[in-house]
């Protein structure tokens, strides 16, 4: 048999075998190579890239980036035909691993086997892992057109419902117009979700999704008609034809070269993975999301204009909540003429005021990003955004906003582009906007961001990446790597190191300068910081995980000076963020996992001094082949304050983890019941409850309890058919 194959092959074939036979021979000692779970990853990447990002947030919703996951576990992505969108926006390969993917496909053709990735210099076993549920090599039907009629009688249908509610009775439910106040909830504390989709991989998906959020109506006041408060469907189908490359209708979402036009898809942020600095990912894919805000409302397509050219174009329309300018005389004003002062970035419509503030103008963006890959090493884009505001914004009078946009229209231009040359990939957009409102200061605004990716050797990968977002550009969508959101008043340097100096350990850390030639919200001068990150992780397959982590940020915060001295303007002094954590995780067996984490840290500025705190969880898992499985959390914390406070992933509802602050001195506990006793039927149930020990209550305005306790509950039943 081997002697039959073409001559270029039977190298390739022969390393195969070794690989192979390596591989079960690795297996006899325990080392194994076995697929990984698909919960198991997915639970991972949240908790990576979201406990990680710090964000101030109290729920991961569905987010479209973990469905691509679902959708390549149960029809994998061919390894061979796979575009760099499509391998980058698995979110389970660094950029630089799908640069050597591509490279490797260009010098050798296709891939033989999965196994075959263990020749790429930066994959190692643990890599390798992860991956192998989510691709393929290798064809088959899925490779072939198929027609619209078999995507729906074959397409995978879930239907997801769930509640969701606080136990406790906060102070915007118990008020009301009888008591002479305007500021209350008119609506129940319950969060309600429902959604139903179809999908057949990549290729078709259509669904519609309906929300309540906690104190919005439903079925009665403003939304005695409605229902819900929110609705979203979409339409997605790709491939059509050799011309038509997709198309969505509906709700999608729209993401533009590295974010400093228009991104409202997934992407890394400063995070332990420390060289996964590009964005990339499809530029339409369909929007299935409860987040009110990143979403484009119309219709879209991407066309291939020949072999090496794409376009995509789209069109959007949709209501946006935003603040109506107040009227202070009595002179006679048409309404329609009045303008904005912000853009409404919550979603909430609970109270009066909200909603009478929702959806008071209309947003329209329309655009288009022309791709031209004149080689598979060579990318570059051409990227055109225009937006309109049914009401101009009319920011008030700070200085802090004093380059903002204001009108009604923006125009933004950019070209991006990536290179790979052998180990290096090379990428990087600039940006303008066409600044006509009355306080801009140059006619153009500029934004510009170039970075490298490089695989040293097997062992070292390394990112650099430069950003300058100038202070007169002006964009509504924009969102770039960065330490702010927004692309604009920041300039920084970043360094990223992957090291793997053994079999099973890895080195992951980055270093970030940055500044802000002017003001920024609550930072009365132009300021600049630093901050480092440092983990060290040992890991051993299937059996346990552990790091330690380091981090340090220091950059300027705003402070209320003397006013004798400081009338308008308030001193900035700078302030270190340190923290340090220690991470166990270790598999019992089969079933049992065992968690324990602790983290140390401190807040230091010249105004409040040094502010100290610990938290310390642990967390059980138990995980059987059988259909009942839970998890369960019982963590202590002891700090001085918010300002030392420590994120932490929670396990939730499937498709609904939170990453929660833990500050003051408390505990928190959470158990999560998850049955799949019922063929396609998963039903699952949370408790979650934070008890404050020191005294504190929970007494924020409308949610506002009165009391040291603050208890979750909620169920969810999802049915795949």
């Amino acid at each position: 048999m081997l002697l039959q194959l073409p001559l270029h092959l039977r190298p390739r074939l022969i390393l195969l075998l070794l690989m192979a036979c390596s591989t079960l021979t690795a297996q006899t000692q325990k080392d194994t190579l076995p697929p990984g779970d698909a919960t198991d990853v997915q639970e991972q990447l949240i908790e990576d890239v979201l406990a990680n990002s710090e964000d101030d947030t109290d729920e991961f919703s569905f987010n479209g980036a973990f469905e691509i996951l679902e959708d390549y576990r149960r029809r994998p992505l061919n390894l061979n035909k796979a575009t760099y969108e499509e391998l980058t926006e698995l979110l389970l390969l660094s950029p630089i691993q799908v640069g050597q993917i591509m490279g490797y496909r260009d010098r050798m053709g296709s891939f033989l086997s999965p196994y075959e990735l263990q020749v790429i210099p930066s994959m190692d076993l643990e890599a390798i892992r992860r991956l192998t549920p989510f691709v393929r090599v290798g064809n088959d039907l899925d490779d072939a057109k198929i027609p619209l009629s078999r995507m729906f009688a074959e397409g995978d249908r879930e239907l997801y419902l769930r509640w969701q509610r606080r136990l406790e009775t906060t102070r915007g439910y118990e008020l009301g117009p009888e008591d002479g106040v305007t500021n209350y909830y008119l609506g129940s504390p319950d969060r309600l979700y429902v959604r139903f989709r179809q999908r057949y991989s990549n290729k078709m998906s259509f669904g519609i999704t309906a929300e309540k959020d906690p104190g919005e109506a439903f079925f009665t006041a403003n939304n005695n008609k409605r229902g819900f408060d929110y609705y979203s469907g979409h339409f997605y189908l790709a491939d059509v034809n050799r011309t038509v490359k997709a198309v969505a209708l509906g709700d999608f979402s729209v993401s533009f070269g590295q974010g400093l036009i228009l991104y409202t898809g997934f992407g890394f942020g400063k995070s332990s993975q420390a060289t996964n600095v590009a964005r990339g990912g499809q530029v339409i894919r369909p929007y299935t999301s409860v987040n009110e805000l990143s979403f484009m409302r119309g219709a879209a397509t991407t066309l291939a204009l020949g072999k090496n050219t794409e376009l995509s174009l789209f069109a959007s329309r949709r209501g946006r909540t935003a603040n109506i300018v107040s009227i202070t005389d009595s002179i006679d004003i048409d309404l329609e003429d009045l303008g904005i002062t912000s853009l409404d970035l919550t979603g909430l419509n609970r109270t009066p005021s909200e909603v009478e503030n929702r959806n008071s103008i209309t947003q329209v963006n329309y655009g288009g990003s022309l791709r031209f890959r004149p080689t598979q090493r060579l990318h570059l884009g051409f990227n055109v955004l225009g937006t309109n505001l049914s009401r101009p914004l009319q920011l008030r009078d700070q200085p802090y906003n004093r380059f903002f946009f204001r009108g009604t229209d923006l125009v933004n231009a950019g070209i991006d582009y990536r290179y790979r040359l052998r180990n290096f990939t090379f990428f990087g957009e600039i940006a303008g906007s066409e600044n006509t409102s009355e306080n801009a200061t140059a006619d153009i605004g500029v934004a510009q961001i170039h970075g490298v990716m490089v695989g040293l050797d097997r062992f070292v990968d390394l990112s650099m990446v430069y950003r300058n977002y100038g202070v007169d550009y002006q964009a509504l969508n924009a969102r770039p790597f960065g330490e702010t959101t927004g692309a604009r008043n920041e300039e920084g340097l970043y360094f990223g190191l992957e090291v793997r100096p053994g079999q099973h350990w890895r080195v992951n850390a980055y270093y970030d300068l940055f500044r802000f030639p002017y003001l920024r919200f609550n930072i009365d001068a132009p300021s600049q910081g630093h901050e480092y990150r440092f983990r060290l992780t040992y890991w051993q397959k299937r059996k346990m995980e552990t790091y330690l982590e380091l981090r340090s940020e220091t950059k300027g915060f705003g402070t209320d000076g003397d006013e004798s001295i400081f009338t308008n303007l308030d001193p900035v002094v700078p302030r270190t963020r340190f923290q340090a954590r220690l991470h166990f995780a270790y598999k019992i067996d089969n079933v049992w996992e065992w968690r324990s984490r602790f983290d140390a840290g401190f807040t230091e500025d010249p105004l409040n001094g040094r502010e100290n705190g610990f938290m310390v969880y642990q967390d059980l898992h138990f995980r059987p082949r059988g259909p009942l499985s839970f998890s369960a959390r019982m963590a202590f914390f002891d700090t001085d304050g918010f300002n030392v406070r420590f994120y932490e992933y929670e396990n939730g509802l499937l498709y609904n983890a939170q990453v929660l602050p833990y500050y003051h001195q408390g505990t928190r506990a959470y158990l999560l019941v998850r049955y799949k006793g019922i063929r396609g039927l998963t039903l699952e149930g949370r408790i979650a409850q934070t008890f404050f020990t020191d005294g504190t209550t929970f007494d924020n305005s409308l949610e506002a309890t009165g009391g040291p306790r603050r208890t979750d509950a909620g169920l969810q039943a999802i049915w795949r058919f």
